[in-house]
Parts: structure tokens; sequence; C-alpha cells
């Protein structure tokens, strides 16, 4: 008697992993093995190993199995011979085909938004990010819950507007999730709230927001950590960074920034989690700057790059709207010969370096200052020496450069913005004094 398909698959189990093609989406060879090796690194990610790997072309997909009855034939054979309590399969299954393979397979079946569904979970570590990865899950439960009491329906039929036990049942567990998807939209609205406030105190303080994005095990926790000394958790591994850091970043010339590491992006990312982590991603969609780092030394690197730029679309970052966009080409210890792409507008500009060995990085700085400061003015002001509202202001809104007391005179350079700038105006003794706002 096999494992019971309603179990849960258990750390390091044992599986079968089933890579669907389906005809109509015109596969090459070389996508499709990177497709399979992903989604096995996704199961390894997830804590199983995988016993066996079948990639099978799917003519016609059928509602009920999504395979043929052959295939499904197939892949129970493998899963009897090892012995393996789970099957992941790469595709999106429908409730109903879902719980039909199961029965065929008497194993659990765990399908692409499942797993990640499950990766997330257990990478989760901020209060924030177990309720967005607790609200993705539920969306994607409620729509599972068909029919799961069947047996008690054989005992007794409803009757009328009266359903039968099970699908009491089925209601019952339904009314629950929702409450508590209710009551998770709640704190996370607070969330956003509390982000919203602290994006207002630093733009108050002139902050500017630098978010990375990129294609999960691109590289940014690596580079975030080299560009911030910070010790966020990095990995060669997907989906190794979930919660959202940001760190203050002090550029060469003293221009200062705020830098977000954010969620890696992959191919389906499952809906639900894209709008379980909205109150994440606004970090992404209210920055001034992206860099999109790119693992430049993977095959697959240009077809990642699309689906990044698929998911910033669909949390509404495309258009002449969206911030301006810097490719960080990472790991050319990987992949030597590679060049930057500089451009006159910094929006469309690539930096090849290494976040690993830190090549590169120096040009990567010299951009970024370069993009704080493009609108700039260095002004050279005289201030009263008791003028501490003014100096102030200079070290609040501006790059002080360089400053110097001569007797009652402080002389100050400063970098500041047109807006800021203007504030200043020279009065009748040749000091510098800051007008009110």
């Amino acid at each position: 008697m096999g494992r019971n398909a309603s179990s849960t698959y258990q750390t390091r189990d044992r599986a079968i992993a089933v890579h669907p093609r389906l005809a109509m989406q015109h596969w090459g060879e070389h996508a499709s093995v990177s497709r399979q090796e992903e989604f096995e690194r996704l199961v390894a990610a997830g804590d199983c190993e995988c016993d066996d790997s079948l990639l099978l072309t799917v003519r016609r997909p059928l509602p009920g199995t999504l395979f043929g009855s052959g295939q499904v034939e197939q892949v129970a054979r493998l899963v009897t011979e090892h012995a393996c309590p789970v099957v992941f399969v790469d595709h999106q299954l429908s409730p109903v085909q879902q719980r039909n393979l199961e029965k065929a397979w008497n194993a659990k079946v765990v399908d692409r938004t499942g797993l990640i569904l499950e990766i997330f979970a257990s990478r989760a570590r901020t209060r924030e990010g177990v309720l967005q990865v607790e609200l993705a899950s539920l969306n994607y439960q409620v729509s599972r819950l068909v029919r799961s009491w069947t047996h008690l329906e054989r005992q007794r039929g409803g009757f009328g507007f009266l359903g039968g036990p099970g699908e009491r049942q089925i209601e019952l567990d339904r009314r629950m999730i929702r409450t508590r998807i209710k009551a998770i939209e709640k704190e996370l609205a607070q969330v956003r709230r509390m982000r919203a406030t602290q994006r207002a105190g630093r733009q108050r303080k002139d902050l500017p927001t630098v978010s990375l994005v990129g294609y999960t095990n691109a590289g940014k926790s690596t580079l975030f950590n080299r560009l911030t000394e910070a010790t966020v958790h990095a990995a060669d591994q997907l989906f190794a960074t979930l919660d959202p850091t940001l760190r203050l970043l002090l550029l060469p010339d003293g221009s200062r920034v705020m830098l977000s590491d954010t969620v890696g992006f992959v191919q389906d990312l499952p809906h639900e989690l894209v709008d379980a982590f909205r109150a994440t991603l606004e970090e992404v969609t209210e920055a001034q700057l992206i860099l999109h780092v790119r693992d430049i030394a993977d095959p697959e690197t240009h077809t990642q790059a699309g689906v990044v730029r698929e998911t910033l679309a669909e949390i509404g970052l495309d258009g002449p709207a969206r911030p301006p966009i810097v490719e960080v080409w990472n790991k050319i210890d990987q992949k030597p010969g590679i060049r930057s792409r500089p451009h006159e507008a910094i929006d469309g500009s690539a930096v090849a370096l290494s976040a690993l060995t830190g090549e590169g990085i120096d040009e990567l700085l010299t951009l970024l200052s370069k993009w704080v400061t493009q609108d700039a003015q260095v002004l050279q002001l005289r201030l009263d020496a008791g003028d501490g509202r003014s100096l102030a202001f200079c070290h609040q809104h501006g790059t002080v450069l360089a400053q110097r007391q001569a007797e009652d005179v402080l002389e100050v350079e400063v970098r500041l913005r047109p807006k800021d700038a203007v504030r200043f105006s020279r009065d009748e003794s040749g000091l510098d004094r800051l007008r009110s706002a």
C-alpha cells in the first residue's frame, strides 16, 4: 500500500520530476534543457531529491489529466519503481488534474506553482514575508477545494438548497480560508502604509532609492553585500532572498542613495505571489533608478531578461513613466571578454562586473554618482559662521564637498539639486542666506 496521496511531502523526500512540453509552445532544444535544469534546481531548493526525471511531449492537453493515458501510466510505473511519495510537474495544473493524477500515481502531486509556494514558505523570515507567502498559499488553496470529501456524498445526498455534508465541509473550509485572507490583507495594508511613511521620510531627506531586480540567482544579494558591506544571505540557489532589505549606500563623491534588494523573478512566477508581494514590490515601483542584474554567463540570459521585463510590466513598470533602467551584467569572472555599454542618458546603459571578485564595481559606483548628480549644481557659499540653519540644509539636502572658516565667514562648497540651489541668495553684506520655502 503506497503513501496516502493527501499527505504532504517531507524534507529530502525522493521525488520524480515530470517536464511536460506542450507542442503548441514550440520549445527549442536548448531552452527545453535549460528549463528542465531550472525546475530540478527548484525541486532541490524545495528540499527534495530527484530519483528520476521525465520529459513528455503533450500534443493535446487533456482537461482531466493534462497527459495522455499512456504517459500517465508511464509515470505511474516510475513512481512504483522508485517508491517516490511525491511527483513534481513543471506546469500549472488545474485542481481536477491534480486530484486525478494523485489518484493515478498514488503519490502527492505538486505543480510548478505549488513548488514555488513551498520554497517561499520555507525561506520567508520576516513577519511581512511570512504573511505574503501565507496569502499567496491561501489564494492557491481556495481553488483546490474540489470535493475532497466525496466519500460523505455517497452516504447521503443533499436536498434542494441544502448541500450534503461533503459540500458543507468544503464551504466551511472556504469560509475559514477567506476569513484568514481578509485578516492577512488587513495586516499587509498596514505594512503598505508603514512603507509609504518610510518612503516619504526618505524623500524629505532627498534620498533617492535604487532597486536591484533580476532573475533568481543572478547575484543580486552578492552585489548588494559588495556595495553596502551588508550580510544579506547570498547562496548559489534559487530564491535565496525573499525579504526586502534596504541599506544606505555612500558613493565615492559623497552622494548617498538608498539601495534595496528584492525577491528574484522566475519563469511563470505564480500570479498569487506577484499579487501577494505587491507590498514588497512597491519598493521597486517607487524607485528612482532600477539596476537590472543579469547573469551574463548563463546561456539563457536573454530569455531571463525577457522574463524580468515582463514581470516589471506586470507590476506597472512600463511605458514612458517608468524610472531609468541600467543593466548590470554580472558574473564576468565566468565569461571574460564582456565589456560595459555606456549610454549618454544612463537609461539603457550596461555595466559589466563581477559581484564576487569586485571587478567593475568602481565603474558601477561612478555611474551611480553621475546619475545622482546629473542635474546638480555646485555652489560656492559664504555663510555667516553662526548660520547653523543654512549649513544644516546643505548637509541634509546636498553633498558638502569642502568647507573652510575664515574669521566670521564659513566658506562652503556644496552640490545641490536646482530646486534647492535657488533657495540661497546673497545679501548686501556678501553673505549667502537660506530663504524660507
